[in-house]
Order: structure tokens, then sequence, then C-alpha cells
């Protein structure tokens, strides 16, 4: 029996382990890892695996799977949802990059066709590495996060085409006749997919859950993606292909979380095994006789594609800063490039050497994205600072250049993710009047018209803070998920109104002590409210009572806020009233039909009795009794403003509602 494969893998992987290691404690990618294990292992450097073929067939698999889950992780809603970025923004971008690389490789005396390809390689970015930085960064969901993921949908969508378009660029296939016909072909294909994903797919699967095999639910799934990657290769198309189309026909089913969980640990397997046989085929020897070269080359390539994309984020109406961050963070050669390079060398559109060339600087590339993304703030922030407001703020036509708005005592609300909008649609409802801020022009566009008060604009500028009428709001509320810019809007909010009220949403508990030094008045963490619902959802699958469920989450919240609370004390630099109310709450509660307190005046001593809490004042259609007088009697409709502690609260709220 032949162990020659075996004992590659097992070389492979174990140098993989410690390069690996070594390079996460550097703080980069684990890419980058299994590149460098492919070149250290590689017949080109010490030599421990010679034959690369088995190697390279197990990566082709990786690729298969990448798309695979690319697929089944592609929603079409959120598609839709970010039609504009993708369509029209990867679309700018992919084309100015194939034609700008396209002129310069003409100008370098590379023939017309081989410099559109140049272009292909160039124009796709990582897909792995990119999302795996943003992920460990909390970026995802940063408008930049946003802006980059709407780039690379596009350019994974355009992976397909591209590949299929590469054998004509070389002049092997048929002319128009053929791409018509290969078209057609993939048509037929998607369109049986679509039915797939509507019948067969929830049917196949549904009879595999009714046996309750986790072997058999991760057979089908192996099945689904591996037999229709096989039906198109059959067709003429590419395997690729397949795999994306059986991940979108899976993608709709409800078990494609399911299935995306199984699948992964296999991709992932493969995947490295993709990045490692690349590793292999680079010769360590072009670096050292082109190193000026090589160079200027990845210069080269990081500086036209941040610049290019970035100006496609300004051509789309973004800030200038959320465009250049989104420009650098894309501006490295893609793991899709090394698929079409392979497919350029079978047809003659790389040279050997030119193709040595491109491994060497794609691998720079993506060692250098970390360094990218880390400048990438700072110098965005500076340019944003230096150049005049009107160059920095996004469209024109969605700037504001009128005068400010002519609200008093109002809300600005910064970001109209899923926080903005529930808080803005309940302030509607209660008629409080608010102001929205928000970086996305076609969200902005498309609020103006259903009559929303919406400023366009990076709310970090003072000028967009002093038209949403920073000075004369009560309250302001950051509502995004970049937490470098929630600093700096607290930070200016906090200078251009002292004494307004700061509220900042964050995403862990450790971005807290930050955003307290810089004055924000509260800061709610969704990491710790995510753990109050779980210990909610918990109790009452134990059919534990509603009003001691209640009293657990008040007690949590009570030792969780008072553990947050301290916190800001310490970077308060006045005690103020809330100083001198420590422990205690200021609420409110309306006085139901047929509730214990209906009927009873302040002077019969049921709430005070009760409860333990006091009346501050109370609110009987448009009149406000502040300190009311012995006599007042509660009737339904009262609004009652109380003042107790957390625990003083809970039973007040019982005499408020029915009996």
């Amino acid at each position: 029996m032949d162990f020659h494969a075996l004992r590659d893998i097992v070389v492979l992987f174990g140098l993989a382990l410690f390069t690996v290691v070594v390079l996460r404690k550097l703080k980069l990618p684990s890419i980058i890892g299994f590149l460098i294990t492919g070149l250290l292992a590689g017949p080109y450097a010490l030599g421990f695996i010679r034959n690369t073929h088995q190697v390279e067939q197990m990566a082709e698999y990786g690729v298969v799977l990448l798309l695979f889950t690319i697929g089944i992780e592609f929603s079409l809603k959120e598609l839709m949802r970010i039609r504009h970025m993708v369509l029209i923004g990867g679309g700018l971008q992919l084309v100015l990059t194939i034609a700008a690389v396209a002129g310069l490789g003409t100008a370098g005396g590379f023939p017309t066709s081989q410099a559109i390809f140049f272009g292909f390689l160039v124009a796709l970015s990582s897909t792995a590495i990119l999302m795996k930085l943003m992920m460990d960064a909390g970026e995802i969901d940063t408008p930049q996060g946003k802006a980059a993921l709407g780039i690379l949908i596009f350019q994974d969508l355009c992976i397909v085409p591209l590949m299929l378009f590469t054998p004509f660029l070389a002049g092997g296939g048929g002319g128009l006749a053929q791409i018509g016909i290969v078209s057609a072909k993939a048509a037929a294909v998607i369109v049986g997919a679509h039915y797939g994903a509507r019948f067969a797919v929830p049917w196949l699967f549904e009879q595999v859950v009714k046996t309750r095999s986790r072997e058999l639910f991760v057979l089908s799934i192996i099945f689904i993606g591996m037999g229709t990657a096989w039906l198109t290769a059959q067709v003429g198309l590419s395997l690729a292909l397949g795999a994306f189309i059986a991940g979108l026909a899976i993608s709709e089913s409800e078990y494609s979380h399911q299935a995306l969980s199984d699948i992964m640990p296999f991709r992932e397997a493969f995947m490295s095994l993709f990045f490692i046989s690349v590793g292999m085929l680079l010769k360590p020897a072009i670096v050292l006789k082109f190193p000026l070269v090589l160079i200027g080359l990845v210069l080269s390539i990081i500086l036209v594609k941040a610049l290019l994309t970035s100006v496609v984020g300004v051509a789309l109406g973004l800030p200038m800063r959320i465009a250049l961050i989104a420009g650098l963070s894309l501006a490295q050669i893609g793991e899709f490039s090394f698929v079409l390079s392979r497919s350029g060398l079978q047809y003659g559109l790389l040279t050997p050497e030119t193709y040595q060339l491109f491994l060497a600087a794609s691998i720079a590339t993506m060692a250098l994205t970390p360094l990218c993304m880390k400048v990438a703030g700072p110098a965005a922030a500076f340019l944003a600072a230096t150049l005049p407001h009107r160059w920095t703020r996004g469209r024109s036509s969605l700037a504001q250049n009128g005068d400010k708005v002519s609200y008093k005592d109002h809300v600005i609300i910064v970001g109209y993710g899923v926080n903005g909008r529930n808080l803005a649609r309940i302030l509607k409802n209660l008629e409080i009047p608010r102001v929205i801020v928000e970086t996305n022009p076609f969200t902005v566009r498309s609020l103006k018209k259903e009559g929303e008060e919406i400023i366009f604009g990076d709310a970090s500028k003072p000028e967009i803070l002093e038209h949403a009428g920073i000075a004369d709001a009560r309250i302001i509320v950051v509502a995004i998920s970049d937490a470098a810019a929630s600093r700096r809007i607290a930070a200016q909010a906090r200078k251009m109104h002292p004494s307004i009220h700061v509220i900042v949403r964050t995403r862990y508990l450790l971005e807290m002590e930050p955003l307290f030094r810089l004055g924000v008045n509260e800061v709610i963490p969704e990491e710790f409210e995510t753990s109050v619902e779980i210990l909610f959802r918990v109790l009452k699958r134990f059919l534990i009572p509603q009003d001691v469920i209640e009293d657990c989450i008040a007690d949590v919240r009570r030792d969780g806020y008072e553990m947050l609370r301290s916190v800001s004390k310490r970077h308060s630099h006045a005690v103020g009233i809330a100083g001198f109310l420590s422990g205690a709450e200021i609420g409110s509660f309306r006085v139901r039909k047929n509730a214990p307190i209906e009927g009873e005046s302040l002077r019969g001593g049921m709430l005070r009795s009760r409860s333990g809490a006091t009346v501050v004042a109370i609110k009987r259609g448009e009149e406000i009794r502040a300190n009311p007088d012995p006599v007042w009697e509660f009737r339904e409709g009262d609004t009652v403003l109380l003042l107790a502690t957390p625990e003083q609260m809970r039973a007040a709220a019982k005499l408020f509602e029915p009996a």
C-alpha cells in the first residue's frame, strides 16, 4: 500500500500547526500561515513534498466547498437590502480595476488579452481574509464593513463568469455563439436549481431529518453539493458554478444553518490545503531574482485597488472616511485569483515567470492586509479632518447645505440599523421630535421620500452635528457598530453641547471604559443585554412564574448595571443629581382601568405603604402637577412620575395594572 499521500498530508498539517500558531501570536491571519507552510514544504524550498499533484487535487475540492458554503451563506434578502452597493459598487470596482490594470499592462508592452486577464486577477479581493479580520475586529456591521461586504459579494458572484470568459480571452473559444451557448446552459442550471430549492431539496431534507441521523444529514449535504457540481461539469460548465448553485438551493431551505455548520469543518480543512498548495507553487528564487519589480508590483496593486475602491465609494455617496477605510481593506489579491491564475497558465495567458511573479505579489498583499486595515482608520480620519468638509461629507445631492433643523429638545439618532430604526419608530409613535444621522445614501434617500427628518453624513464631523441641532437637543443616541467612530461622535457631541445626555450602544463590555472617559452618560453593551435575554428564555422554558422571572432579571440588571455605573462614576467630574440619588430610579406609570390605585388619594397612603415609592409629579391631560397635594386622587389615564429603588418600582408597578 502506498502511504506517500498520507505522509504528505501529515507533514503539511504538522508544519501548518506550528506556522499558524507562530503567526497568530503576531496577529496575522491563518491563511498567511498556510501559504508559508506550502512555501517551506514545497519542492522549491525544503522539499518535504516532491509530488504536489495529489495535494492540488484535494485543494480543488477546497475551492468547490468554498463556493458551496458561499452559496449557502448567500441571502437574496440581504442582497436586496444592500443591492446598490453590490450591483453598482461591486460592478464599478470590478470594471474600473480591470480597465486600469489592463491599461497599465498594455502600456507596459503586454498584449491586450493578457493585460485584460491581469485585470481579472487584480480585481478580486480575499473574502476569507477580510471577513475573518473584520469579524475579529467587530467591524462587519460598520458602514465600511457593509460597503466592503457588498463589493466582495459581487466579486464572488463574478468569479464564475470570469472563469467562463478566460478561454475566450485566450482565443480558445468559439466566439459569441459559444458564449451564448454557455450562458444558456448556465441559465438552465440556475432555473433547475431554483425549482430544486423550492421542491426537491426541502423534500429530501425532510426525509433525512426524520431518520434523526446526523451522518445521513451530512452525507445528503455532500451529495447535493458535489452532485450538482458534477452535473454542471458534465454540461460543459465549471465545478465552481455548480457548487455555488447547490449552495443557493440549500440557502432557501430551513435547514441551511445546520447544513452550513456541518459542512464548515470540511471546508476549513480542504481550504487550508488549497492555500498550502498555492504556497508550494511559489519559487522563492523569483523573489531574489526580481526584488525591486516585486516591491513595485505589490505597492502598485495596493495603491490602485485602494484608490479605485475609494473612488467608487465616494461616487456612491459615502463619506470619504468610510470609502477610504473600505478601499484599503479591499487592497489585497483574493483566493479566487489563484484559481483564475491556473486557468490563465493553462490557456497561455500567463507565462511561468509572470505566474511566479503574480503568486509572490499576491501572497505579499495578503500578508499586508492587517497592516492596511490598521492604518486605514487613522489615515482616513486625518484626511477627513484636513480636507474641506464639502470634499469629504459624501454625495452633495444628499449633503445638507441649508439651515439646521428647527427642532428643540429633540433626540438625535446616529445610525439607522436595527436599534436606530426601532428607536425612531417608537419616538415617532409618541410624537417625540427626532433627527436621524445616517451614512448610507440609499437609506437616506428612501427615508426622505417617506418624510422622515434624516441627515446624510458622518456624525463625527461638527458640521453634521450642528446641522442636526446639537445645541438644542436633549439626547444623542449613538447606535452604530463602529467602536472608533462611536468614540469620536461622543467626544464631538460632548464638546459642542456639554450638558447633552449621551447614550451609546456598544457591542462589548471592554468598550465601555473609553466611552465613559469621554463623558458618555450611559453605555448599553449588547453583550450584557444578550445575557439578560438568554436568562429570560431559559427560565421561561422551565415554567418559572413571570413575576419570579422579572425579579431575577431585575437582580441581574441591578448587580450588572451597578458594576457598569461604578465605571461611569470613576470618570464623572461632578456629583450632580445622579450622585445624590445613587441606588434610586425615576420611572413613570400610567393608571389603568380597574387598577388598585385608581380612585385612591395620596393621603390614603396606599402607594407609599405598599411600595415605598415617592410621587414626584402627575400628568393629567395637558396639566402637569409637580409635588401634588395629598388630596389628589388617581384617575384612569393619569401618568405618575415616581422616585424609588428598583425593588420599590417593581412593587409600585403592580398597583397601576388591572387587578
